[in-house]
C-alpha cells in the first residue's frame, strides 16, 4: 500500500520504518522544512529517535498536500492538540479511498473529542468506518529496536480493523483487532493522566504500595468513564487499557510519568514542560478528563487529584490525604 505517516516524532518515525519493512511505499511528513531536510540528509531522527537508521526508500517531505494525495492509508502521529490545525490544510483533497489511522493518545481541549472524532469533524466526507486507531503498550524506543510488543487495531468496521492489523503486523509487533474504537481510544488517552499520578507518587517519595493503588484504582476510573461513553468493559482489561497503563506508569521512557515525577519533586509544571522536547499528552488530557467526568457524572478522584496538583499547585501530600480519607466504599462500586 501507499502509506503516509503524518508526524516525524519518535513514534511516527518508528512506524514509518516498520511499515517500510512490511513492504509498503511509505512517506513521512515533517512539518518543519529545515528538519525534513536534515532527516533526508542524515537518514536519522537524532532529536526524537537517535541511533535508528531511516531507510533511503522512505520519502521524507514537509509538503502536506503531497504526503496526503492518493494514499491508501494515512497514519496520524501528531500530538492531539495540533491535529485539527494540520488536517484543516487537507480539506480540499479527496480521501474517498483512504483509511485514516490515529496513533495519537489524547483528547482535544475545548471540544473534548478523541482523535478519531477530530478526524471526522474536520473531514466530514470520510466514511466513519474508514477511521481507526492503533494503541497499546508501545514505546517507540523499544519497538524501533524490534523488542516484542503487542497492540490493538480498532475501528467501527471489523474489516477496517483487520486491514490495519495486517498493515502493521510483524514478527515483533503483534497486532490484535477490535471494533471497540471508543474503549481503545479512551484507554490510550486516559491512562496518561493516571501515569502522571504514578509519577507524582515517585517524585513525592511514596512507595510501591501507593503506586499499585494508583494504577489499580486508576483503571477503575478509566473503565467507569469509558463505559459511560459506550465502551466495552473488557477493553480496559486488555492491551489498550491495563496493558498501556502499566507500561506508561512504570517505564523510564514515559513522558507523562516523567512530568508527574518532576512535579512530585516540587518543580513547577511550566518549567518541566518547557525543558522537554516532546509532548506529554496527559497534561492537556487531564483537563478534558475532569470536564468529561463532570458532564457524565462519573467519579474520577485520582484524575481530579492530578488536576489539582498540576494546575492548582496543591501539595501532593495534601491531595493524597484527601484521596485516602474519602467516603468508605466497596471496591466494586461503579
Amino acid at each position: 500500500m501507499r502509506i503516509s505517516v503524518l508526524g516525524a516524532g519518535g513514534w511516527g518515525t518508528t512506524l514509518a520504518i516498520l511499515l517500510h519493512y512490511n513492504g509498503h511505499q511509505v512517506t513521512l511528513w515533517e512539518y518543519k522544512k529545515h528538519y525534513a531536510k536534515t532527516l533526508r540528509k542524515t537518514r536519522e531522527n537524532k532529536m526524537y529517535l537517535p541511533n535508528v537508521a531511516i531507510p533511503d526508500e522512505i520519502e521524507i517531505t514537509p509538503d502536506l498536500e503531497d504526503a496526503c494525495t492518493k494514499q491508501h492509508m494515512i497514519i496520524v502521529a501528531i500530538p492531539t492538540q495540533f491535529i485539527r490545525s494540520v488536517l484543516k490544510q487537507t480539506t480540499k483533497l479527496n480521501f474517498s479511498d483512504t483509511t485514516f489511522v490515529s496513533v495519537s493518545k489524547g483528547i482535544e481541549k475545548d471540544t473534548l473529542l478523541t482523535v478519531s472524532k477530530i478526524i471526522k469533524d474536520v473531514l466530514p466526507d470520510i466514511d466513519e468506518n474508514n477511521i481507526g486507531v492503533l494503541s497499546g503498550p508501545s514505546h517507540a524506543e523499544e519497538v524501533s529496536k524490534k523488542i516484542p510488543t503487542a497492540v490493538v487495531a480498532a475501528a467501527p468496521d471489523e474489516l477496517t480493523a483487520k486491514n490495519i492489523q495486517a498493515a502493521f503486523m510483524t514478527s515483533y509487533l503483534r497486532v490484535y483487532s477490535s471494533t471497540d474504537i471508543v474503549g481503545v481510544e479512551l484507554g490510550g488517552a486516559l491512562k496518561n493522566v493516571i501515569a502522571i499520578g504514578a509519577g507524582i507518587v515517585d517524585g513525592a517519595g511514596f512507595g510501591d504500595n501507593t503506586k499499585a493503588a494508583i494504577m489499580t484504582r486508576g483503571i477503575a476510573e478509566i473503565s467507569r468513564l469509558g463505559i459511560s461513553f459506550g465502551a466495552q468493559p473488557e477493553t480496559f482489561a486488555g492491551l489498550s487499557g491495563m496493558g498501556d497503563l502499566i507500561v506508561t506508569c512504570m517505564s523510564r521512557h514515559s513522558r507523562n510519568r516523567f512530568v508527574g515525577e518532576q512535579v512530585g519533586k516540587g518543580n513547577k509544571l511550566k518549567q518541566v514542560l518547557k525543558a522537554m522536547n516532546m509532548v506529554a499528552e496527559g497534561v492537556e488530557t487531564c483537563r478534558s478528563v475532569v470536564e468529561l467526568a463532570g458532564r457524565n457524572h462519573v467519579e474520577t478522584p485520582i484524575a481530579n487529584a492530578v488536576y489539582k496538583i498540576l494546575f492548582n499547585e496543591v501539595d501532593p501530600n495534601k491531595a493524597t490525604y484527601e484521596l485516602m480519607t474519602r467516603e468508605i466504599k466497596s471496591e466494586l462500586d461503579i
